[in-house]
């Protein structure tokens, strides 16, 4: 096993759903079939307007040859291991290059940094994961006397205790959900979809709630597609299905409400919910049909 990045683009060509599946050509079978079992990082190429650079993290469960598509294969993601990193990595940002390994013997970017899949070092992985789940300043860089930057590296020197740690992280159900709040929330500026409303408390935190859209214990990735910002009144609701969305997002009111007026008195007066900032933030149609086949009371 091992670990690797895989490159994405949003137009790409290739019939890739990161959460599920990525597709590649044979000329790279040997290199995914090295990532079975383990975990791999989404990445975007800095050619794409607005791109996120390293955006995900994912383990691999299998590879299969595609059976749409001649000479093709799709690796299959892990259900419930996909996470949106909620620090966009960049390839080489104010910390330097983050992915060493592609870097020659002069010390130069070299042509493996052109590869839609290469292996990614333990160090490499762990700096990338740590920069894109940091959520205070542990990991921000410090400066030495001579006024050069570098990476914080506290742990311990044994590899296999420095990889478990992080792995650890990323299987945690209280570390992805706080993570999963942080991106949705920050998707929609810390507004309710539903209602409008931007509250912040007294200590700067906002009163949104992050709603899985398809639960995560009913196979509902924590991806941002499958997220909704909510207030706590309509995540309820919401959960329990007395609300819906549909595909444009219009808001569904159920008619088994007790009291449907009351709860269309709360929805914002375009009866749509309003959308995330980035339109590729956007709840997935496919998530949104789920709610309202499997949650939804008609």
């Amino acid at each position: 096993m091992t670990k690797g990045i895989f490159v994405h683009r949003t137009d790409s060509i290739y019939d890739d759903s990161p959460a599920e599946r990525y597709q590649f050509p044979r000329q790279y079978l040997t290199r995914v079939s090295a990532c079975i079992g383990d975990w791999i990082i989404y990445y975007e190429p800095s050619k794409i307007r607005d791109t996120r650079g390293y955006f995900a993290v994912a383990k691999v469960a299998h590879v299969v040859p595609d059976p749409t598509a001649k000479d093709m294969y799709a690796a299959l993601i892990e259900p419930g291991t996909y996470l949106d990193f909620p620090n966009p990595v960049p390839f080489n940002g104010p910390l330097g290059l983050v992915e060493r390994g592609v870097l020659n013997e002069e010390g130069k970017i070299s042509g493996r940094a052109q590869s839609a899949v290469r292996p990614l070092s333990i160090e490499d992985f762990n700096r990338i994961i740590d920069l894109g789940l940091a959520e205070d300043d542990s990991f921000l860089p410090r400066i030495d006397q001579a006024g050069d930057t570098m990476l914080r590296e506290d742990r311990a020197p044994f590899q296999f205790e420095v990889e478990r740690d992080r792995v650890a992280n990323l299987g945690s159900r209280l570390v992805r959900d706080r993570l999963f709040r942080r991106r949705v929330v920050e998707a929609y500026d810390a507004r309710c979809a539903v209602t409008g409303l931007k509250l912040i408390n007294g200590g700067g935190r906002a009163e949104v709630e992050a709603a899985h859209i398809r639960p995560v214990e009913r196979g509902g990735p924590d991806i941002v597609t499958n997220g909704i910002a909510l207030s706590g009144t309509v995540h309820w609701m919401f959960d329990r299905g007395l609300i819906g969305l549909g595909d444009d997002l219009e808001i569904l009111v159920s008619r088994q409400a007790n009291d449907p007026e009351s709860i269309r008195s709360l929805i914002n007066k375009t009866g749509f919910a309003i959308p995330p900032l980035r339109p590729l933030d956007r709840p997935h149609p496919a998530f949104l049909a789920w709610h309202r086949e499997h949650c939804f009371k008609q």
